[in-house]
């Protein structure tokens, strides 16, 4: 696969934010993505004697399980660390831990709630490094979710997707995604919780058809594709659940809500999901979820973008 980014000369093959890329390269890594899938593990090894580390300041079972098997079954290796594994945690400099691992390792993950240490990780490190997660994105989860809605409803250029609840990272990825990629992303957020106005200022800048509204049925009448995350997160104190709680009570994504959508509309989640909060038993486990389908194809939107980075 040939490079899709503009970098450089020289410099390593960051995957940071979808924003950075543009629609065509994009599509180049879902392409990549779909030609991993379609192939069992076992054949080519094209990271055979690379090393990648994972490093977790937050907790996850789908990042760490998809890349640490992705990464296997292209032919590398992998080392992962938590916060008690590392000095970061202790005072070491950012800067210091990306120039040591960068002798150790051929890439870096970082999965973290400060997207500041995302960004001087890689100003640092003379190694790809690849965003986990951090407090305001989550690009390889929107890959992963364009590659599944694709796999069920075709293009997604010129369809309407619908997101849920808090304007969160996994918003601010979709809203990027909806720049790139050219569909129509309606976000029902309750007051105090849109997404940041900046970004939605940019992608619209980018020619994103992108609305913003306090009404779910809004968002979602006439929507291919309705999304939602957990109201909570780990940050979150037992004062501000309990505020969340009933701010958010509304935007429960039912079979009500799902109603509103178009005919043969799917439903997602990045999960873990709280059935009964942010989505009933009825809607995830019902027959318009392809929430497995989309942890699954993190997996292979990773080996592309560990293949296209490493290669």
């Amino acid at each position: 696969m040939s490079a899709v980014l503009e970098l450089p000369r020289g410099g390593p093959k960051h995957f940071l934010d979808l924003k950075d890329f543009s629609g065509p390269a994009l599509r180049s890594l879902l392409d990549a993505a779909a030609t991993f899938k379609r192939h069992c593990p076992g054949g080519k090894k094209p990271l055979a004697g690379k090393t990648l580390a994972l490093l977790f300041e937050k907790p996850s079972t789908r990042t760490r399980v998809s890349f640490e098997v992705a990464m296997r079954e292209l032919g590398g290796d992998v080392i992962v660390l938590s916060q008690r594994d590392m000095q970061l945690g202790r005072g070491e400099t950012i800067a210091d831990t990306a120039q040591v691992l960068s002798r150790y390792v051929d890439a870096i993950m970082l999965r973290t709630d400060h997207a500041a240490k995302l960004q001087e990780l890689a100003k640092h490190a003379s190694v790809p490094i690849i965003n986990g997660l951090t407090e305001l994105s989550h690009p390889c989860q929107i890959m992963a979710d364009i590659m599944t809605f694709e796999e069920h409803r075709g293009p997604v250029a010129g369809q309407t997707i619908a997101w849920v609840g808090d304007g969160n990272n996994v918003a601010a990825s979709f809203i990027e995604a909806a720049a790139r990629f050219k569909f129509t992303l309606r976000l029902a957020c309750p007051a105090g919780y849109a997404p940041r106005e900046d970004l939605v200022a940019w992608a619209r800048a980018e020619g994103a058809n992108i609305t913003l509204t306090t009404d779910p049925a809004a968002a979602v009448t006439g929507a291919a594709c309705v999304v939602t995350d957990t109201w909570l997160s780990m940050a979150n104190s037992e004062s501000e659940a309990a505020t969340r709680a009933a701010a958010f009570a509304p935007y429960q994504v039912d079979t009500a809500l799902m109603a509103h959508a178009a005919p043969g509309a799917v439903f997602m989640h990045c999960l873990p999901a709280h059935r009964g909060e942010e989505v009933s038993a009825d809607v995830i486990d019902g027959p318009a979820s392809i929430v497995f389908d989309e942890a699954e194809n993190r997996l292979h939107v990773q080996k592309a973008i560990l293949a296209w980075s490493l290669g």
